[in-house]
């Protein structure tokens, strides 16, 4: 089955009934942002343009804010992190023929992710000299970093999370302080900036986020290190984008690969391989910042009214041409 495969169920409505203890506090505080914002700004034009969203949830109930479109001031954002003299790390795996890929990921990256920031793209491959030349801005590099493949696109999936560990602490840490990490077979499509950065970050899948639990494809088996109970689980995330500062990425990813190596010592391979470890593990070490569906979306879905923007899209393609080649 494709991996993708069952994770994109048909959306019911934004606000499902496991979600509805916080709608009541989530208007509140769109309201009282609002106010807040008008007061403190002295003019009421600006808040039509920021925090204003009251058809969607924009808080969890741990305070994490829920990143939409009009629910902050780019502006702003972008001076506070300009200040900090922020360099962003953006890494993706571009194993066997999923270097395909690298040319739009790159080129639309450069047109719409962390526009007027430092980058550095750090791609994983196994074929660098296919690795392609694309123009970059001043402050944006390609860092190639060469790894092993593997016969499964499974196994090459999991070992994502040995990898970034590994490199987060022996090279990350010392050259950027944010880390993004994202599937190569993706492309931008609008402005991706320093409003996602957090300590952690996670994103709602487009299949699960106006699901209810029970719905959520959580691993299910108790003998896997990736098992969530069924009474448990805030939100279903999409392994295809989360990140962090470089510390609390080697944090999640170290714990991640510690699991899916016990797993397979134990001959259990989680449902979703990687995404499953993360959603287990976002489960106990809550994000401190969430990212809508607009950060991760693929137009066979649909284009639902509340998705204001489609900043990160799937790229159409035949898996099975593309993996284990």
């Amino acid at each position: 089955m494709d991996k993708h495969q069952g994770k994109t169920g048909v959306v019911k409505g934004y606000f499902p009934k496991s979600h509805l203890h916080v709608m009541g506090f989530s208007t509140l505080l769109c309201f009282s942002f609002g106010y807040l914002w008008y007061v403190f700004s002295g003019t009421s034009s600006k808040v039509s343009d920021t925090t204003r969203r009251c058809d969607v949830l924009m808080m969890t109930p741990w305070f994490a804010p829920i990143v939409w479109e009009g629910t902050y001031n780019s502006e702003i954002l972008n001076e506070q992190f300009r200040q900090r003299n922020v360099t962003v790390g953006l890494t993706v795996f571009a194993i066997k023929k999923y270097v395909v890929f690298l040319k739009t990921f790159l080129e639309t990256a450069e047109t719409y992710f962390m526009v007027g920031h430092r980058v550095n793209y750090y791609i994983f491959t196994d074929r660098p000299e296919e690795v392609p030349k694309v123009a970059l801005k001043e402050g944006r590099n390609v860092v190639v970093l060469q790894v092993q493949n593997y016969p499964r696109w499974q196994e090459i999936s999991m070992r994502r999370m040995e990898m970034l560990s590994y490199f987060s602490q022996q090279r990350f840490i010392n050259e950027v302080s944010y880390l993004v990490c994202v599937d190569v077979d993706m492309r931008f499509n609008d402005q991706v900036g320093v409003e996602i950065l957090s300590d952690l970050f996670g994103t709602l899948h487009p299949g699960f986020y106006a699901a209810e639990r029970r719905s959520f494809t959580y691993e299910r088996r108790p003998a896997s290190q990736a098992y969530v109970p069924s009474d448990e689980g805030d939100f279903y995330y999409m392994g295809s984008i989360f990140g962090g500062t470089v510390m609390e990425v080697y944090k999640l990813t170290k714990k991640c690969h510690e699991a899916i190596m016990v797993d397979k010592a134990n001959g259990i391979e989680a449902i979703w391989q990687e995404e499953s470890h993360l959603n287990k593990y976002f489960l106990y070490h809550k994000p401190t910042k969430i990212l809508s569906p607009e950060y991760m979306w693929d137009d066979n879905l649909g284009r639902p009214e509340i998705l204001k923007k489609r900043r990160f899209l799937a790229v159409p393609k035949n898996h099975a041409a593309i993996r284990n080649k």
